[in-house]
């Protein structure tokens, strides 16, 4: 018997059915903890705090911050196919994904903590070193390995498609909580405006949250099951799944609809992240008044929260009533009208208000209903094979968000080169103004890429099929309709 066999790390549910103590537990309170840990690193605050804080804009005559990201996303998503073909190899009697969670959990605080403890000190040569290392020990080690397997829970958790809906809105409402309101909107009103210009107080804030967040992530281990692992009664010790990887990426390479999923996850992710890279900056120089008001960026995000609040009500039924790809690509079409509306006044606060609200309508249905449709085209792939692709199927999905963060990062301070770190007086009033260049390029990051990226999207949703094959696809893997 292996450590994760014995009963101290045995599951809290036990159930056939999806539970509420697994859905508010497992995929709302406890996955909370890590996004919190990540979302102040996607949310560009991490960004802000390499240019701002260590003023490192001009590091390698303005490059380091525009190449790194991108080279440590391509080994991230190398790393993120390994991982999932990692998971995939071995079963055990806590399932093949929830272990892996267990494993990442104390890695995601720890690494989370280093990132931010750069050595003031040191000379500048030493910080570039130190930021690579931290930087790609968490996203291409602690995080992958945490996120491929978080992944992967809502897939394997069962084959039931109206409860794996249910869960996958769960698991998308703690992502927009936190990113949408303790990190997007209570952070840059509450926290943002005490710590600006004072790097020692930004490292205690960040160290704290990550190491206060471990026993909360330890929830989404003990409050989930994998019932489609463990089918048959999941009393098995540790076996290893004898399908190699090359046999299951081919699966998935000859799979119309994985394909579709791998580049909406890209696009999807590239945008999404370009624009929240960009935000602090947008607000901070083009739409607020001041540097960190602590107003106007909260405004932002408030508005972004409440059709998400709202979509929380009313996205399940009308995704079933009119299907999960055609609700995301209807959605696509109100994202583009804000967009355009932003665009075309930047600088207005009620305009772009608006734009926004009518933009954040429009994206509810893809942040909710993702790991649903995943779910279908991993099903879709197990009846068309006879065996499951989780792994490969998973890793290189995820890898493609991965690649977003490198790429929107990466696309961010390139096209803000020449960006000038902040100067503030005694009062902790800001000194310095951008130039023109800088200005422009911080409008088409936050908005501009976006029409275009949303209008593509639309227009690849409309070839996502597997919604209508899913009936024929859970007869022939034998899933009974009356499985509540």
């Amino acid at each position: 018997m292996s450590l994760i066999d014995k009963p101290v790390f045995n599951s809290k549910i036990s159930s056939e059915n999806v539970t509420s103590k697994e859905k508010w537990l497992g995929y709302l309170i406890g996955p909370a903890g890590a996004l919190l840990i990540n979302a102040m690193l996607a949310q560009g605050f991490l960004n802000v705090f390499y240019t701002d804080e260590l003023g490192l804009s001009g590091v390698w005559g303005g490059m380091f911050l525009v190449i790194f990201p991108v080279l440590s996303k391509i080994l991230d998503a190398i790393t993120n196919v390994v991982m999932g073909t990692i998971i995939d190899k071995k079963i055990t009697t806590q399932g093949k994904a929830r272990p892996w969670l267990l494993r990442a959990i104390p890695l995601v605080s720890v690494c989370g903590v280093l990132l931010y403890l750069v050595p003031l000190r040191a000379s500048q040569n030493i910080q570039v070193i130190w930021i690579i290392l931290s930087y790609n020990l968490y996203y291409c080690f602690a995080f992958t390995m945490y996120n491929i397997s978080h992944m992967m829970m809502v897939p394997l958790s069962t084959r039931n498609d109206e409860q794996r809906s249910k869960l996958a809105v769960f698991n998308n409402v703690a992502n927009i909580t936190i990113t949408g309101i303790l990190v997007a909107l209570l952070f840059p009103m509450l926290v943002l405006p005490r710590i600006k210009g004072n790097i020692n107080a930004w490292i205690t804030v960040m160290c704290a949250v990550s190491i206060a967040m471990l026993p909360v992530m330890l929830l989404e281990y003990y409050y989930t099951k994998e019932r489609v692992t463990l089918e048959g009664g999941g009393k098995q010790e540790t076996v290893t799944d004898s399908h190699t990887f090359k046999e299951k990426i081919k699966v998935c390479l000859t799979t119309k609809n994985w394909w579709i999923l791998v580049v909406f996850w890209l696009f999807y992710w590239s945008g999404q992240l370009t624009r929240s890279n960009a935000m602090t900056y947008y607000a901070n120089w083009v739409l607020g008044k001041t540097y960190a008001d602590g107003i106007t960026q909260t405004l932002l995000n408030v508005i972004g929260g409440l059709p998400m609040g709202i979509g929380i009500f009313l996205v399940y039924p009308i995704s079933k009533k009119l299907g999960k790809a055609r609700t995301t690509y209807l959605g696509f079409t109100l994202c583009v009208i804000g967009d355009i509306i932003t665009f075309l006044f930047p600088d207005n606060l009620p305009v772009v208000l608006a734009g926004q609200f009518i933009l954040n309508i429009g994206i509810v249905p893809a942040a909710y209903v993702f790991p649903a449709l995943m779910a279908g085209v991993l099903d879709e792939m197990e009846a068309k094979c006879g065996f499951r692709c989780d792994g490969p199927g998973t890793g290189v999905i995820n890898s493609m968000n991965t690649i977003a963060v490198g790429l929107s990062i990466g696309i961010l301070n390139l096209m803000i080169r020449g960006y000038i770190q902040p100067q503030f007086n005694a009062a902790g009033e800001c000194l310095t103004t951008q130039p023109a260049g800088v200005l422009r390029a911080i409008v088409w990051a936050f908005v501009g890429i976006n029409i275009f990226i949303h209008i593509f999207l639309a227009v690849i949703l409309r070839f996502l099929d597997v919604e209508k094959k899913l009936p024929d696809i859970q007869k022939k893997l034998g899933v009974g309709e009356d499985n509540e």
